[in-house]
């Protein structure tokens, strides 16, 4: 008897540590909203695909900016020493001759084969494909986050369910022992209450366990420190208005083609690469380019004297190969132009062309194939999610049924074993039942808010709002 009264204090004692640390814990309280906040500000894939629509807008920009003309300016400024020819003076020179040189030039591309146009097209598709994707990532994120918080919650209430049987079997166990010590029971029912507290404990930590690790997984998510503890906040949804909804299984999966950003992705991704596929195709006609070229020079050859001494005058005169003035160089002398039109036709150039063209036709078709395959996958995607969501229904109100039934008999069958009436593996029957419905109602509640959630995201209509009614 003394052991089973130290075996009592004992889990008492582990009990009331446990609770007490639950209780004085001081964790921040996290809303569902703000876990959705964080991670979709936190969330790598998604911070990665918006990435991706800043350089898509970039590629956007850069084919209509192609349609302008191409201007570029040169210059250069070197020294040359040795035997050279000066193109301004035409001749052979030996010396140091410094050179100074500018051009500006321009080109317009007046016809390719309507290739500018339509690549024009297929970053227009390309960047609205993306903020589509952008969109559906960041669905992808509420419906993770979603899970691993309602996970979070559950478990929470699980634990709720598992500490409160572990209270319920602990009181039992010391009135039990109680009776013992009066002689008004066997000390076989105090030893088989002792085995059911203990199980009842093993449970709570087991509950207590899962709960730590699902939190872990959230915070994970959602990129916060692991070694930062929170709890959680029951959003304010209606399970009975959740369970009262009607589905109509064909009319979510054709609104889901409007909603759905991996559809819509798809199918401007299937435009945009058609464009794709017409762009090369003109690279197989002829091109037609405008250019334009201004340029002039200034040279200076070293050791040339300003003056010469002509003898038949006896006198000097001004040298003739004497370099001119910079400015008379380089803004009238040396000034040069040209500009016309030139067309290119490749006639062979080892069916590279051809070949780019039968890639993006390939591509094409691929991206044919996919919208096709996603519209298939959205009416799966809804009829089993409209299925599941009615399993979802029907169980919860068989859970809530089986509650009141299993509370009702345990609470009977308490009272007939401590009037003993009964034995002590009806009682335990009983009580596994009632914990067990328990167990069953919070996970049919639960389950149905997820299949909620699952067929918001299958129809491509998921909002963090939506989680909250």
């Amino acid at each position: 008897m003394k052991i089973m009264k130290r075996g009592f204090v004992f889990i008492s004692v582990l009990a009331g540590m446990i609770f007490g640390l639950n209780a004085n814990a001081q964790n921040r309280v996290m809303t569902f909203e703000e876990a959705v906040k964080i991670a979709l500000k936190n969330s790598v894939l998604l911070n990665i695909q918006r990435n991706n629509l800043e350089y898509s807008q970039m590629q956007k920009m850069s084919s209509i900016a192609g349609v302008g003309p191409s201007v570029s300016v040169s210059a250069a400024a070197y020294q040359v020493n040795g035997n050279s020819f000066n193109q301004n003076a035409g001749k052979v020179i030996n010396g140091i001759r410094d050179n100074v040189n500018g051009t500006i030039s321009a080109n317009l591309n007046l016809f390719s084969g309507f290739n500018r146009i339509n690549s024009i097209r297929q970053f227009s598709n390309q960047l609205e494909a993306q903020s589509y994707f952008v969109n559906r990532t960041a669905q992808d994120v509420i419906n993770t986050v979603s899970t691993q918080y309602l996970n979070v919650m559950l478990d929470v209430e699980l634990l709720v369910i598992a500490r409160k049987n572990f209270d319920a079997q602990s009181k039992q166990l010391q009135q039990i022992t109680e009776q013992v010590n009066l002689g008004a029971r066997s000390p076989v029912d105090q030893y088989n209450q002792d085995a059911l507290t203990k199980a009842a404990e093993l449970r709570f930590v087991q509950a207590d366990v899962a709960l730590g690790n699902d939190k872990s997984l959230l915070a994970q998510t959602l990129l916060l420190d692991a070694f930062d503890d929170f709890d959680v906040e029951r959003p304010s949804w209606d399970v009975n208005e959740i369970g009262s909804q009607v589905l109509n299984a064909e009319q979510l999966a054709d609104n889901a083609k409007q909603f759905r950003g991996d559809y819509l992705r798809a199918v401007k991704a299937e435009s945009g690469q058609r464009f794709a596929m017409i762009a090369a195709r003109g690279l197989m006609l002829p091109s037609l380019y405008a250019f334009g070229n201004l340029g002039s020079a200034y040279n200076y050859q070293h050791g040339v004297p300003k003056l010469l001494y002509d003898s038949s005058r006896q006198s000097y005169v001004n040298n003739t190969d004497y370099p001119r003035p910079f400015a008379e160089q380089f803004k009238t002398n040396n000034v040069y132009k040209s500009y016309g039109l030139q067309m290119n036709l490749t006639l062979f150039n080892g069916l590279q062309n051809r070949t780019a063209f039968v890639q993006q036709k390939v591509l094409y078709d691929n991206s044919q194939l996919n919208r096709k395959n996603l519209e298939y996958q959205i009416r799966n995607d809804i009829v089993r999610a409209v299925r599941n969501f009615d399993g979802a229904k029907k169980a919860f109100t068989v859970s809530v049924d089986q509650l009141k039934s299993a509370e009702i008999a345990f609470g009977f069958e308490t009272e007939r074993y401590n009037l003993g009436v009964t034995n002590f593996v009806d009682f335990t029957n009983a009580n596994r039942v009632y914990v067990q419905a328990e167990t069953d109602k919070a996970q049919a509640e639960y389950r149905l808010v997820f299949q909620k959630i699952l067929l918001e995201y299958a129809a491509g209509t998921l909002k963090p709002e939506n989680i909250q009614k």
